[in-house]
């Protein structure tokens, strides 16, 4: 059995014991590393500790993930304390199904560990995971959802097991839990104008491409403000554009129809389920008697 690889150098990542350190310092002449965690927690070890340690491998969380793109990495301190209950409660899950121990270490059991669903010695990876769906969807359903096993399925479990073997605890996080992106900050007060007039604009023509819009959100700001004020580049307007109107996939006179005010228009339907109508007439209705 060779050494697992490991990339010592400044400021990458390890998982060690299913928690995400960082190397802070390495001196290779002593064969010492300085390690510190996401809580402030420093940890100095030998490289032989590292290397023969059973559950330490290389951190594959620097491809990052969707909630990471652009942005810091998320950390322990991104989440309330009740969130962080949750993520160590997924990851004790993981860990059963993994290695039939919540801890994840066959040295310290916990009472009755292995149950006999979870023993690695006479179930399968698959059995095990179908198991640990089956117990999770016998729970309580409020009971449940206070600790976010609601809605776990047999393909959550792989998708978090992925995850912890990235960035361990971390990868248990549901990303909605973290903070809010930044918006857009290069989008200024000119550049906005400029994206809903173009929009206003365009709903008028037949459709055109990204690349079109951006020339006329160009051209806008330049007329209107001058060659000074920055525009942002175009994956950025793109996104922009995206969030704020949708994908545009529609034809142009369903997004007109849409973009009309709610009230005092007139408005021509088109196909069914484009206009709603709701009445706020009150009307007494006696017992055993349905409205329509």
């Amino acid at each position: 059995m060779t050494a697992p690889f490991l990339d010592l150098v400044v400021g990458s990542g390890l998982v060690l014991d299913e928690a995400q350190w960082t190397v802070e310092e390495l001196e290779p002449q002593y064969g010492k590393v300085a390690l510190t965690r996401d809580d402030g927690e420093r940890m100095r070890v030998s490289v032989r500790f590292l290397v023969n340690h059973p559950r330490c491998r290389l951190s594959r969380s620097a491809a990052g993930a969707a909630a990471d793109r652009g942005r810091q990495p998320k950390t322990l301190r991104d989440l309330s304390p009740h969130q962080r209950e949750l993520a160590y409660l997924r990851l004790a899950h993981l860990l059963e199904v993994d290695t039939g121990f919540r801890a994840g270490d066959p040295l310290r059991p916990g009472p009755g560990e292995p149950k006999p669903q979870y023993d690695p010695d006479l179930t399968t990876l698959t059995q095990r995971r179908h198991a640990k769906v089956a117990e999770l969807q016998a729970l309580d359903g409020e009971q449940a959802r206070l600790v976010g096993l609601d809605r776990v399925g047999y393909r959550t479990l792989i998708r978090w097991d992925i995850g912890r073997r990235r960035s361990g605890v971390m990868g248990c996080v549901d990303d909605r839990w973290l903070r809010p992106g930044g918006g857009h900050p290069s989008v200024t007060e000119e550049v906005r104008e400029a994206i809903f007039a173009v929009r206003q604009e365009t709903l008028h023509r037949s459709r055109m491409s990204m690349s079109a819009r951006e020339v006329l959100i160009h051209q806008f700001v330049r007329e209107q403000y001058g060659a000074e004020v920055a525009v942002p580049c175009s994956e950025t307007l793109r996104l922009v554009w995206r969030e704020w109107f949708g994908p545009g996939g529609a034809r142009q006179r369903y997004a007109r129809s849409a973009a009309l005010p709610t009230s005092g228009q007139h408005v021509i339907v088109h196909r069914p389920g484009q206009v709603v109508a709701l009445s706020s007439f009150h009307r007494p209705v006696s017992p055993g008697q349905a409205t329509i």
